[in-house]
């Protein structure tokens, strides 16, 4: 067993330790606090500082990374047990069991594999198990009806356990994999609020999102349209919008994902030789997802939201289908108009070279008006509107405005002021805000 393995387990073993929050009560950050302490003033030598050190701990002659671990799980022990409106105590344990054993579960494949696909398979397998059974024992211990109280929450505690683990899998691959505090703090917040914004999850709903998700996020990294960030990305942003929204937001985000990735593997080869490809093999990054569905995501949260907000929740189903038909456009225009020779900028109409940000041809223009109106005829086929015609009219005029405006942003301010995702990001806001504009004035 290597030492990194021997240190995940130990690590484990410390995050089990949340466990007993439900029997200390308002004293459930004790433990975690004198670990903090031990970890940063006492223990510098001897079979457990040897367990614990990473290779900078050694350097710095104090166990920095279990201090910091510590102390961000005492952080949340405090903000389920201080508050009125405490943090529950099954999202406590479920935070701090996702990191401690999912990193666990990472390195159990990386003694077996380097592969960063496996590697995060791992993490978000063992994280979602830990997840899982930690919330059932702190529900066992908590309810009166003991097994009983466990077997009506475990849709919801599916749930909690699978979208932790995705978060949690993705902040470590954006953000430097030893930044345990920042990821267990963020994800620990983020679960507080999804479980505060659903009434409960049905066994059969979760069971098909975590089956399908899983699939078509796998499929996307076999297929190189998207890499393990991005499909992380992916598969959290499915889980999400099936739970909060329904699958036919569901059906409308992945036949974006689907059509925009596939797009950008059309004539791979031929744009690579004209210089303007995809890095990556056309796989798509964790910020390309974001920057194109972000807006989406704010949507469907807003949705679920809905009783808690003064705004018609209609709209924001508009903002949804809007939104991603400004990226289908965006995507299929830039993709099938950096193929054709002489584009003109889009602020001036001067001839620039193919590939120049905000230059556009009139095959990828019409590309991107084909992309918004299939997302438009998806929307009205599966979402129940008063006047489908005007609807699948708001939402297409959205896309094209989106597409627009990316490509205006994109000659102006991309490159010297602001990147690649957040001119899709902006492009997005723009075809969410045209479509719900157009809903209330049509």
């Amino acid at each position: 067993m290597t030492s990194t393995l021997r240190r995940a387990g130990g690590f484990a073993a410390v995050g089990t330790l949340s466990l007993a929050a439900p029997e200390l009560g308002q004293a459930a950050a004790a433990p975690f606090a004198v670990v903090a302490i031990l970890a940063a003033f006492v223990v510098d030598e001897g079979p457990l500082f040897d367990l614990f050190a990473r290779p900078q701990d050694r350097r710095d002659g104090r166990l920095n990374g279990l201090a910091g671990f510590s102390l961000a799980a005492t952080g949340l022990a405090l903000l389920a047990t201080v508050p009125r409106q405490a943090m529950p105590l099954s999202i406590y344990v479920a935070t701090v069991f996702i990191l401690s054993y999912g990193n666990l579960g990472a390195r159990l494949v990386e003694e077996r594999s380097s592969d960063p696909f496996r590697s995060a398979a791992g993490f978000a397998g063992g994280a979602f198990l830990a997840a899982l059974g930690g919330q059932a024992a702190v529900v066992s211990m908590t309810e009166a009806a003991g097994l009983a109280s466990v077997a009506a929450a475990l849709p919801t505690l599916a749930f909690v356990a699978s979208s932790g683990a995705l978060v949690a899998a993705l902040l470590r691959s954006m953000l430097y994999e030893r930044d345990d505090p920042l990821v267990l703090l963020t994800t620990g917040l983020l679960l507080w609020l999804f479980v505060s914004l659903t009434d409960g999850v049905a066994a059969v709903e979760i069971s098909i999102a975590l089956a399908v998700t899983a699939l078509l996020g796998s499929l996307s990294y076999a297929l190189g349209t998207a890499s393990v960030p991005g499909m992380l990305t992916g598969v959290l942003l499915g889980l999400l919008t099936i739970v909060f929204g329904g699958f036919g937001w569901f059906a409308v985000l992945i036949a974006f994902f689907a059509i925009g990735g596939l797009s950008s593997k059309f004539r791979y080869e031929q744009k690579r030789e004209r210089g303007v490809a995809e890095d990556n093999e056309g796989a798509r990054g964790s910020g390309n997802v974001l920057g194109n569905a972000a807006v989406a995501l704010v949507a469907v949260v807003g949705y679920a939201a809905g009783s808690h907000l003064p705004v018609d929740p209609l709209l924001f189903r508009f903002a949804f289908t809007g939104s991603l038909a400004a990226a289908m456009s965006d995507t299929l225009s830039s993709e099938i108009g950096v193929l054709f020779d002489r584009p003109r900028l889009v602020t001036t109409f001067e001839r620039v070279a193919p590939g120049t940000d905000g230059g556009v041809t009139w095959q990828g223009y019409l590309a991107g008006v084909v992309g918004a109106v299939v997302v438009g005829v998806v929307a009205v086929s599966l979402f129940s509107f008063e006047s489908p015609l005007l609807a699948a009219a708001a939402i297409v005029v959205g896309g094209v405005t989106g597409m627009t405006v990316d490509s205006v942003l994109g000659a102006t301010l991309e490159g010297g002021w602001v990147g690649n995702q957040a001119v899709n990001f902006a492009g997005t806001l723009a075809g969410a805000l045209v479509s719900v504009v157009l809903a209330v004035v049509l």
